[in-house]
């Protein structure tokens, strides 16, 4: 039995992209969809029996119609083609609040023929043309479903995580004992395990984490068990199996030195019974992203031709790339930087950004302080405070700068 398995979609995402005047669309969404089309080519042509899907279908909790229609589109194209798809509810796919639908909800009442939607704890036998695989599922859960008011009373947060911990350990537990040990098992999970190396997650958290130790999560009744969350793939260990397939294009720059793509489960039971389990990664070679750091000095005599040279040394990586150009130089030589002629030699990259970091001899001072002393809202006050504008309007005018301020801090 071969099975793909990957995660963390997240369509929607547009960084470093623009839109396409052919379509309407962000150039990135061609770039996710463009990968999870790769990966559907693949099962096609590959006598795959199962699609698996570890959660995170867009990165909204209330994605926009033409991304359900693309995402649709895919499903239909695995399902229709006689390929089941099992789907996991994934934190971004939860609505906001209790009793709305999720995002992948649709294809369940809808009933459409080989699509699997889990948005609750169970086991789903799922017919496939070598055999019935036996999935427990593990969707994101809110901690209102698994602990009531009374059992969260006046715990901290290390207790309330602990009490989360025994709750999502026991009902992977009892699922497993329900299992039938002569078929192919599999736990697909949405959660974070403690140990595994972050990715670009952590950038686009929504709520409280909640974990699960290795220990808990990686039960022998199952053959292969497949995360999803974070966006870093990985292999937590290897009896059984317990592998985070990472999400399927790269996102930010945090993905940048990461291969994206899905994994390949390949079951094999033998005449006693008896089960082997194999996997192995497969990229989809999605949009790649570079980071060129250029140091300039003072004895640069043509810092713009430093940059150009140094650009152009990576030539065939900028093609088609999504580019950080980090310039590190004095102030002395900034004025000598010629912007246009950087950018044109960026021109074959797909998107580029270009950031500064100046190193200054001094510091300017605001009263009795630097600047490095103080904090950019203590800054704003003794600024506006030397403009002696009214007790009434400073109070306006500082309101909308910390919120400006804590709207950059976030990125």
């Amino acid at each position: 039995m071969k099975i793909i398995h990957f995660a963390d979609l997240h369509l929607g995402v547009e960084s470093y992209g623009h839109i396409d005047a052919a379509t309407g669309l962000s150039t990135r969404q061609s770039d996710i969809l463009a990968s999870l089309d790769r990966l559907i080519d693949y099962a096609l042509n590959n006598d795959i029996d199962l699609v698996l899907f570890s959660g995170d279908a867009y990165k909204s909790r209330e994605p926009s119609q033409t991304q359900q229609r693309e995402f649709a589109k895919r499903i239909n194209r695995i399902s229709g083609s006689g390929v089941p798809i099992f789907l996991l509810i994934g934190n971004h796919d939860l609505p906001n609040a209790v009793g709305r639908a999720t995002s992948t909800e649709i294809f369940d009442t809808l009933a459409i023929k080989n699509v699997h939607v889990a948005n609750k704890p169970d086991i789903y036998k799922i017919p496939t043309k070598h055999g019935i695989v036996q999935i427990v599922s593990l969707p994101w859960l809110r901690r209102s479903a698994l602990l009531s008011k009374e059992d969260t009373k006046n715990l901290n947060f290390e207790q309330l995580n602990q009490a989360m911990q025994e709750s999502l350990t026991n009902i992977i537990n009892t699922l497993a004992t329900r299992l039938d040990p002569g078929l192919p098992a599999i736990l697909s999970a949405h959660i974070w395990v403690v140990g595994a190396a972050l990715g670009t997650e952590k950038m686009m958290t929504i709520g409280q984490e909640h974990t699960l130790l290795l220990s808990n999560i990686a039960n022998p009744a199952f053959d292969y068990i497949a995360l999803g969350h974070i966006h870093k793939r990985q292999v937590l260990q290897n009896d059984p199996p317990v592998v985070y397939s990472g999400s399927l294009e790269k996102l930010d720059f945090g993905d940048e030195e990461d291969d994206k793509g899905f994994y390949i489960i390949d079951i094999e039971t033998d005449a006693a019974g008896k089960k082997k389990t194999s996997f192995a990664f497969c990229p989809t070679n999605g949009r790649r992203f570079l980071t060129i750091v250029v140091n300039l000095t003072a004895q640069d005599t043509d810092p713009t031709a430093v940059v150009q040279n140094a650009i152009m040394e990576q030539k065939d990586k900028v093609k088609d790339a999504v580019v950080r150009l980090q310039l590190n130089l004095t102030a002395e030589i900034e004025g000598f930087l010629k912007d246009s002629e950087i950018k044109n030699a960026l021109k074959e990259a797909y998107f580029f950004t270009i950031a500064r970091d100046i190193k200054r001899e001094s510091r300017p001072r605001l009263g009795k302080f630097t600047v490095a002393e103080i904090t950019p809202a203590e800054a704003l006050k003794i600024y506006l405070e030397q403009k002696k504008i009214s007790p009434e309007r400073l109070k306006e005018l500082l309101e909308y700068g910390q919120r400006l301020i804590e709207d950059s801090n976030k990125g």
